[in-house]
């Protein structure tokens, strides 16, 4: 046997839940994305600053202890977690340049 055929059918198994999984996170980084989308309006309209340092280090700080009490890496998470916020205040502040 080889290919398909010689994959152990618990691996599959396990494959699948990792798929499942996979889905599941794109759809949650969806719908967080949505959320900082308003958050972004929200701050527009307010001429508030598109980065708040202060909120992003103690989200990060709570990221961090979350992942220690279930075994990840911080530093991972961490990493993770920047890029996404990243992102989200690059989403703002071309909110912020709109007419």
């Amino acid at each position: 046997m080889s290919g398909a055929d010689s994959i152990p059918q618990e691996l599959i198994a396990i494959r699948d839940r990792i798929d499942a999984l996979d889905r599941a996170i794109v759809e949650l980084l969806s719908e967080r994305f949505a959320l900082t989308h308003e958050v972004g309006l929200l701050k527009a309209s307010r001429e508030l600053d598109a980065l708040d340092s202060r909120r992003e280090e103690e989200k990060l700080r709570t990221l961090a202890a979350l992942s220690e009490a279930r075994n990840l890496d911080p530093a991972l998470v961490r990493d993770v977690f920047r890029r996404i916020m990243d992102e989200v205040v690059r989403n703002h502040q071309r909110l912020q340049a709109k007419p």
